[in-house]
């Protein structure tokens, strides 16, 4: 069977709307292969559709192969290959389209996976998962790819992800982000989210400082340099960390209390005496939501507000960002989220500016509070929990200042937007660690340190460079080392891949097993006098959620179950002369409002109606539950 690859236009997304596609062709994906498409330079070069320099790293895997494993690092390009096999490959389950073009016009993808045969995927209960978004962390995305082929290659043979598909909608968004991606997996450079040029410094100037490979191994490591002039001692501050015996880790000190310099490679492009201070982007799509924005750095003209460093012009300003936002408010059958960052590691929830007792309500928390152990249970993380406390405050106190650590508000964050606007189980699980698998020393920190041990312990020394000397454009001489930013600091190792990878996507796959699922009996017609009938429908939430969080109802996200009866327009018509009269409800629209269905609840609706004359009489009765699903079943009047 031919494959069809869909397009949705920006402007149909933005009018919220579904019902025209087109298709796009597969040459056309990629800016690079057009020469007239628009770039701006960056220090003299090209930025954009072509980049900086190309470099190909070992751990990345830039053409296909005829088989997908899990062993190194995959580019967009391979990833949406395997997303369009896949769509060729299961017609009956896949739906594979075009969400959005990004910042430089590369499409982003989204799958869809649910057995078209059982009903269309909005009218099931759903659950969406995303990676990508932030450029550099690009372990979300493998995790995404990874559940895609498990759900795929299992679909037909293990009967809960069968029953999954059959009953629910999984919408996957593997690369939110595919320009910050490719320019971290094809060039030296890397950076937090968006490719859109930002003034990060604040001088007026956009991404006119940022990093150079000076050695042209392809990865910008860390410069040290030990401090010798008055001005260099004044301002030193790091010291060689004495509780490593090698003396390879740096200790950050005062000012003023050091003996060295530490820079990350690259030059002052700007003169303004700070290192590679505005590169590429800057802009944080994960602080660009719409609920508790605030302004970018600068944006608070009392200068004692709060301002959210790259947070975008306006809420949703990016349309990466934005492409996720109205496709949640399009689709408000969906009730579990997750969207994944590194590198904590941690199970990250709402709230992001606020304790969670203070504006949560308890029994929606106490779903939270089960779906942060149940991650735990699959992936052992050290944390799990929310941004404001449990997150800013998991190590105790500040290891310079002894100070003790306070709870730390994050603005137009995405979980806040997922639980507090959407009403939605909505996790920004950040995986990978730096290599920190255990806390060598006992400090309760899980740090450089640790992360260094494990290195050397179970890595073979990979994923540490050794300072050496080198000659600096400007500096002079200096010492080049430190982690590997990309295949170890941000990312694991190949050979840890598969392993978070999967275990990440394990959690979300037993989010979704617990969406919750109306359970309908079969339709009751019976008879209580001559030409009048009871039609009674009943179903029970056998799910793991209820159909709406108590956060849902008071933002209106979500309608309360409601079940109505349909016969022909001819039954129906005019009044006392109508075939077929619906005596109760007494309400206008004849709609049974059921409220909504909670976790195990049985509910049921009764309605009333009058027949006259002997013909068989047919009708369909509908229940319609915005994230429990939609049914109808057809019944028949014998008067």
């Amino acid at each position: 069977m031919k494959k069809t690859l869909l397009f949705i236009p920006l402007s149909l997304i933005l009018s919220v709307g579904m019902s025209q596609v087109k298709t796009f062709e597969k040459a056309q994906k990629f800016t690079e292969a057009d020469t007239t498409a628009k770039f701006h330079t960056v220090s003299g070069e090209r930025h954009g559709p072509s980049y900086f320099k190309k470099h190909e790293f070992p751990e990345v895997e830039y053409v296909p192969t005829d088989r997908l494993t899990f062993d190194k690092y995959h580019t967009v390009e391979v990833m949406y290959h395997w997303y369009e096999v896949w769509a060729e490959q299961y017609p009956d389950i896949v739906e594979l389209y075009e969400i959005a073009r990004s910042f430089e016009g590369r499409p982003i993808l989204q799958m869809t996976i649910t057995n078209k045969k059982t009903g269309k995927d909005t009218d099931k209960p759903a659950a969406y998962f995303e990676g990508g978004r932030h450029s550099g962390e690009i372990t979300g995305s493998e995790s995404l790819l990874w559940l895609t082929q498990h759900l795929l290659e299992n679909y037909g043979k293990d009967p809960e992800i069968t029953h999954l598909i059959d009953t629910k909608a999984i919408y996957l968004r593997p690369q939110n982000n595919p320009d910050g991606s490719n320019l971290y997996l094809f060039t030296a450079q890397a950076n937090r989210s968006t490719v859109r040029p930002h003034d990060n410094d604040r001088d007026g100037l956009l991404d006119e400082d940022p990093n150079e490979d000076l050695d042209g191994d392809g990865i910008i490591y860390q410069i040290r340099k030990k401090a010798t002039t008055p001005e260099e001692l004044e301002k030193a501050n790091y010291i060689i960390n004495p509780d490593h015996p090698a003396g390879k880790l740096m200790k950050r000190v005062f000012p003023g209390k050091g003996e060295y310099l530490l820079y990350s490679e690259g030059i002052d492009n700007d003169g303004d005496g700070d290192y590679n201070e505005d590169g590429i982007g800057g802009l944080d799509l994960h602080r660009n939501y719409p609920e508790n924005w605030r302004p970018d750095t600068g944006g608070d003209l009392t200068g004692r507000g709060y301002t959210q460093n790259g947070a975008g012009e306006f809420p949703m300003s990016e349309i990466e960002s934005k492409s996720t936002v109205m496709w949640m408010l399009s689709h408000p059958n969906i009730s579990v989220v997750n969207s994944m960052d590194t590198r904590v590691p941690m199970h990250l929830r709402a709230p992001s500016t606020s304790k969670a007792e203070e504006r949560m309500y308890p029994s929606d928390l106490a779903i939270y509070k089960e779906m942060d152990q149940l991650g735990l249970s699959f992936t052992g993380y050290p944390w799990a929990g929310d941004v404001y406390e449990t997150y800013a405050t998991r190590y105790k106190v500040n290891r310079m200042t002894g100070d003790p650590l306070k709870p730390s508000p994050l603005f137009g964050h995405g979980p806040d937007f997922g639980y507090f606007y959407y009403g939605s189980i909505w996790y920004g699980d950040e995986l990978w660690n730096n290599g920190a698998m255990k806390d060598y020393n006992g400090d309760g920190v899980y740090d450089d340190y640790d992360a260094l041990m494990w290195d050397e312990e179970a890595n073979e020394g990979k994923g540490f460079k050794s300072w050496t000397p080198m000659i600096h454009p400007t500096l002079g001489e200096v010492e080049i080392g430190g982690f590997h930013p990309k295949f170890f600091g941000q990312n694991g190792p190949t050979w840890q891949l598969e392993n978070w990878a999967k275990k990440q996507a394990q959690f979300n796959l037993a989010m979704a097993k617990k969406l919750p699922e109306l359970k309908v009996e079969k339709v009751s017609v019976k008879k209580v006098a001559n030409g009048e009938y009871e039609i009674a429908l009943s179903w029970k939430n056998v799910g793991g959620l209820p159909v709406a969080l108590e956060q849902a109802k008071l933002v209106k996200i979500v309608q309360e179950d409601r079940v109505s009866l349909v016969f022909d327009k001819e039954l129906t018509k005019g009044y006392e002369e109508a075939k077929v009269k619906i005596e109760s409800p007494e309400l206008y629209d004849k709609t049974i409002y059921a409220g909504y269905t909670g976790l195990g609840e049985t509910k049921s609706a009764t309605f009333r109606v009058k027949v006259t004359g002997d013909e068989e009489v047919k009708g369909k009765i509908k229940l319609a539950s915005t994230r429990g699903g939609f049914f109808e079943q057809e019944f028949i009047i014998n008067n």
